[in-house]
């Protein structure tokens, strides 16, 4: 969405706006009220947290501005002219939906919650632009509007729903809490400054994120701890049956845990970076992809070929 100041873009209110305006998450423990609100649960105490919202971009005294969180376009780092205004994504808590699931149902159902998942972002986008909160007092920012353009849809939303946890291969090596979470390595794995994730000597890439599970359709609120700088090992790359198979982001082989950091979207391109030249490098050397993990030689071959792709296989 962008923002045109002095414009009125409000519409007719969605349909079922009026039931997500009183949507109150029943979640364990506690949310912290209305999801149409500019206060959620904070992710690692799950005390209520405040947020702000001004398209003006501006700072809002130490409280995040959602517009900046997802900003995608800053018309001040282009030639003057290039965009009437700054255009953001809004994938906020505001908008993830709770109340059904869309994996392993019917298709009838999974269209279902689609449009119900709809109708929450188009409450939400109304509710910004009519009754949000503002610094001055006021209520709404009515010059708000969708850029269905930018996401080639009609309605202006995105074409598929983003789904945060992937379906995951049954994999050769699995990464586990105890190999990445920082707790869980100062207690399990003996490293008493708690500083090093476990080192994979097949490693194809690295990444970092804390270890964050959103709040899910059964009713557990978010969980959220810190996990340490990690590797993506080729084990996890490689399902234990299929031989012509191969992950490319966030269906790696990790535990529900373990997926919270593995998925974040520069892990996923480090993945998917891998992948393609594995790919690449059996067919030059005319083995099977788990060869190349089975023999030594060849695995320090197909790691100094990523290296010299610029892919880090190692943190410092």
């Amino acid at each position: 969405m962008d923002y045109q100041p002095g414009k009125d873009n409000v519409q007719d209110p969605p349909k079922k706006y009026k039931f997500w305006r009183n949507y109150i998450p029943q979640m364990t423990p506690a949310w912290s009220g209305k999801l149409l609100d500019l206060t959620y649960s904070d992710p690692r105490t799950l005390r209520p947290k405040r947020l702000g919202f001004d398209p003006t971009g501006k700072e809002l005294g130490g409280v995040l501005n959602l517009w900046n969180y997802r900003r995608i376009i800053n018309k001040d780092n282009f030639i003057p002219g290039s965009y009437d205004g700054d255009i953001t994504i809004v994938n906020w808590p505001q908008n993830d939906f709770f109340p059904g699931n869309m994996i392993d149902v019917p298709e009838q159902e999974f269209q279902k919650n689609v449009e119900r998942a709809k109708q929450l972002s188009h409450s939400l986008f109304y509710w910004l632009q009519t009754e949000a909160p503002r610094e001055d007092g006021g209520m709404g920012w009515r010059g708000l509007r969708l850029r269905g353009d930018i996401m080639g849809t009609e309605d202006g939303m995105a074409k598929y729903p983003y789904i945060r946890e992937s379906r995951r291969i049954r994999a050769e090596f699995t990464v586990l809490e105890e190999h990445v979470g920082a707790e869980n390595r100062r207690l399990v794995a003996g490293d008493v400054e708690g500083k090093r994730a476990a080192k994979f000597h097949d490693s194809v890439g690295i990444g970092y994120y804390h270890i964050d599970l959103h709040p899910s359709s059964n009713g557990i609120n978010y969980v959220d701890f810190p996990s340490l700088p990690f590797e993506i090992p080729l084990g996890a790359l490689l399902p234990q049956r299929m031989s012509n198979l191969l992950p490319a982001n966030k269906n790696i082989g990790t535990t529900h845990i373990t997926n919270g950091c593995y998925r974040l979207h520069p892990v996923e391109w480090s993945i998917g970076e891998s992948v393609g030249q594995l790919i690449a490098f059996a067919k030059k050397t005319n083995i099977p992809f788990r060869a190349v993990r089975e023999h030594k030689n060849r695995l320090a071959d197909f790691q100094q070929m990523l290296n010299k792709q610029g892919i880090e296989t190692q943190w410092p």
